[in-house]
């Protein structure tokens, strides 16, 4: 393996540390090496802290070392002032002679400016290595910028026999869920709620389950939960309503007066393309990737209108024999596995 591919995908490792708290930045990584070894190592705050490359030059001991040393980032170093300087400008200071970079990015304050401003600074900069590694791993922030809207994520769980609920009669008096997968591929749901800025379900998902939609079964963060209500048919005594977690209604009613307290609410045409519109609104929400977990007629409007990344498919051991059934959706498998009696299959959509 070439040495700066090496580096690259250490620095991609690290990324991943920050998945889930970095949102709406990217979830970068960093190394800094000297003499073929590295000498400090950084990954993105929680948003609104440091990026990689001030927690990977912070990390350095011994700060002579780093004007002999060449750094590793997997995203190009910005170089405008957000909530935190400019890192092209802290990289110039130490007077770092190489860096080397696996993706030049996308964002209309960045785009090149970084990579100008090191090599004005005397710095050698090397762009593009590992390139579709790091695409792959900065897909929900190049989503955002290059598509402008967020990665989205399509899940579900259908039966053996091809359903994703059962007929009505057959549910519980309560509205609560029913269950098809098993209490493993429910955990692992609930980390990957943990990894994405938001969730969203339709209205007779809420109705029927009144799901809680929060991470509460993994130790993360709980994603904005985002509910599809066109006629305003949910009250106030839904868990989406529990005003724990940011709430967003996407609706058609225009009447204030209808709204609940402490929700926002965003108002689209439904008789248009849906899922296009709620793009819109989570772009302009400033989310980057959204989990969409139901139910039928809410996954097959963003299939029908093909804006999805990646579907994540269950398929449980149980039969219904009736009831509703699971959406279509083509695409390239990425992966499966089993889980116990649950296989997972995990599909892109290329």
């Amino acid at each position: 393996m070439k040495i700066h591919q090496k580096y690259i995908l250490r620095c991609i490792q690290l990324g991943e540390k920050g998945l889930g708290t970095t949102a709406p930045n990217p979830m970068v990584g960093c190394v800094v090496v000297h003499d073929g070894e590295i000498i400090g190592e950084g990954y993105t705050s929680p948003y609104g802290g440091s990026h990689a490359e001030v927690n990977a030059i912070n990390s350095v001991k011994n700060k002579k070392l780093l004007s002999s040393s060449t750094l590793y980032v997997t995203l190009e170093p910005c170089s405008h002032h957000g909530k935190t300087p400019p890192c092209a400008d802290l990289i110039a200071a130490h007077k770092i002679p190489h860096v080397v970079i696996g993706l030049k990015d996308p964002h209309s304050k960045v785009a090149g400016k970084g990579i100008e401003k090191l090599k004005q600074s005397g710095c050698e900069v090397t762009v593009g290595v590992l390139e579709k590694d790091c695409r792959w791993h900065h897909k929900r922030f190049l989503s955002f910028h290059e598509k402008n809207r967020p990665f989205v994520i399509l899940k579900w769980a259908e039966t053996e026999d091809g359903f994703i609920a059962p007929e009505s009669n057959k549910r519980n008096s309560e509205p609560e869920p029913f269950w098809i997968t098993n209490t493993y591929s429910r955990q692992l749901v609930h980390k990957w709620r943990s990894e994405e800025q938001a969730i969203l379900v339709g209205t007779n998902t809420v109705l029927e389950d009144n799901p809680k939609l929060t991470s509460r079964n993994w130790n993360g963060k709980n994603p904005i939960r985002v509910v599809l209500d066109r006629a305003l048919r949910l009250d106030i005594d839904h868990h989406v309503f529990d005003k724990t977690v940011k709430t967003i209604v996407i609706t058609e009613v225009k009447e204030s007066r209808k709204y609940i307290e402490g929700v926002d609410y965003e108002v689209i045409d439904f008789s248009e393309s849906i899922a296009k519109q709620v793009c819109e609104v989570l772009y302009w929400h400033s989310i980057t990737s959204v989990l969409i977990e139901g139910g039928r007629m809410t996954l097959q409007a963003f299939i029908h209108e093909n804006l999805w990344d990646e579907a994540r498919i269950f398929k449980g051991s149980s039969q219904f024999g009736n009831g509703v059934t699971a959406p279509k959706v083509s695409g390239s498998v990425w992966s499966i596995q089993q889980i116990l009696s649950d296989q997972l299959t995990i599909m892109t959509n290329d």
